[in-house]
């Protein structure tokens, strides 16, 4: 009962906050080839909205930080316990899944649709989600492999996020990283982005404030 009441009165907050403010996005990018473009999607973002990003260990190989936007904090799993000292010291996952209105990952990599759709949470980004109130839209865009793409266990995990309320951005079908041609390719970052503000824009015009819960 405390927990809901909690919730309910953070949600109540952030939409009040929401009528008279940018939308927040936190962008989140997983261990895949495609993270090379996670500074182009902040760019996106960043012109519309307030911006914060997270991105798992693996993804680090793949993102230029020197090409994210000014004022775009990226967030690492070093950051996640870095301040904490004593109880009632703020839990960063919480507090970003707090700050956030949207959450989007692009890309989503096969390991970590697993580990969403298992409930798994071993870094920052996979608390976030685990902490995650579905009253807020969280969207996905994977990349992988097509053989990955195909394999049975990934649409057994799209059943799974699917029924948490997650939102999928489709793979695109072209020429892969690897040299593969088939589908796979994470959506490029402009339909990303269109994708997200016309959603938010669509409730917006439903509810008759900037309120996109």
């Amino acid at each position: 009962m405390e927990y809901s009441e909690s919730a309910s009165a953070e949600r109540e907050q952030t939409q009040v906050n929401a009528a008279s403010r940018k939308p927040r996005i936190l962008l989140a990018a997983s261990g895949s080839v495609a993270a090379i473009k996670f500074g182009n999607l902040c760019h996106c973002f960043s012109e519309w909205a307030e911006v914060r990003a997270v991105a798992t260990r693996a993804s680090l190989h793949f993102i230029d930080r020197a090409a994210l936007p000014k004022g775009v904090v990226l967030y690492t799993d070093e950051d996640e316990w870095s301040s904490w000292n004593k109880i009632g010291d703020s839990v960063l996952h919480i507090e970003l899944r707090r700050w956030a209105d949207i959450m989007v990952i692009a890309p989503l990599s096969a390991n970590t649709l697993g580990k969403i759709a298992g409930g798994l949470c071993d870094n920052l980004l996979t608390c976030i989600v685990r902490a995650w109130d579905y009253n807020k839209p969280l969207f996905v865009a994977p990349a992988m492999n097509t053989f990955m793409w195909n394999n049975p266990f990934t649409e057994r995990h799209l059943m799974s996020i699917d029924e948490l309320g997650i939102s999928l951005i489709p793979p695109v079908t072209k020429r892969l990283a690897c040299g593969d041609y088939g589908n796979g390719a994470m959506a490029e970052p402009s339909l990303i982005y269109s994708t997200v503000r016309l959603f938010v824009e669509s409730k917006i015009q439903q509810g008759g404030s900037s309120n996109i819960h």
